[in-house]
């Protein structure tokens, strides 16, 4: 049996995931004035016009020692304000949504779903400012890395005097972002490649909606709250 994220803790699974994806959505809405170069314009090309995305991901963590942990894999789709769906499908079915109020995470093998509200740390993440890019700014230091294993390389490090990673480095192909690497504090590495991009896609209205199934466990704080964006 696998074991199922935690949402509450530093530097832990689920935490990695929250970076993961705010990478991502730095990389569909980057705005700082970074030099340019190849990265850049392909960032600027993918992030142009872009409202919602969704396609495919493969994952794979090395901790600090060097030891693998296991590859995952599935699918992803985004929309602005502030809704996700992250949807593991191997080695096993994990879910996580965040609806714009509460981010859930669901683990149907345990019958086991664990929710809390959508609070600021997500609210001013990159992954909620799709269509709000007045803070990226003064959050982030951007940097070219040159061309490698036939990407263009651009890195981000957070401005933030704690930060939750090192760097991450988003690589781009002439289709947009293909790959992305961060190094958390901890000094596990994550890589995730992504598929299959469909840009704008119209989603299912119920893709950012989650109700636990009957039967399962519902762990944390889940007031009835309308799922809408939130106030800044």
């Amino acid at each position: 049996m696998h074991t199922m994220m935690v949402l509450s803790f530093p530097g832990n699974p689920m935490k990695r995931f929250m970076l993961a994806l705010s990478g991502i959505a730095l990389a569909l809405s980057f705005n700082v004035a970074a030099a340019a170069g190849p990265a850049r314009a392909r960032l600027d090309a993918f992030a142009n016009g872009l409202h919602s995305l969704r396609g495919h991901f493969s994952q794979s963590l090395v901790d600090i020692n060097g030891h693998p942990g296991k590859d995952s894999s599935g699918s992803v789709a985004l929309q602005a304000p502030r809704q996700f769906r992250w949807d593991t499908q191997a080695p096993y079915k994990q879910l996580i949504v965040a609806d714009g109020s509460r981010v859930w995470l669901y683990d149907p093998e345990l019958e086991q779903v664990t929710v809390r509200v959508q609070g600021t740390e997500e609210a001013h993440s990159p992954l909620t400012v799709l269509t709000d890019l007045k803070q990226m700014d003064r959050d982030f230091e951007a940097s070219e890395q040159g061309e490698h294993d036939g990407l263009a390389w651009l890195r981000l490090t957070s401005k933030a005097a704690d930060a939750q990673f090192d760097h991450v480095d988003l690589g781009f192909d002439a289709n947009g972002l293909a790959r992305m690497t961060f190094r958390d504090q901890l000094g596990s590495t994550t890589d995730i490649r992504f598929s299959d991009w469909q840009r704008n896609a119209g989603l299912p209205s119920g893709t950012f909606n989650f109700v636990p199934p009957e039967g399962t466990d519902v762990i944390g704080d889940a007031p009835v709250i309308s799922t809408q964006p939130l106030k800044d």
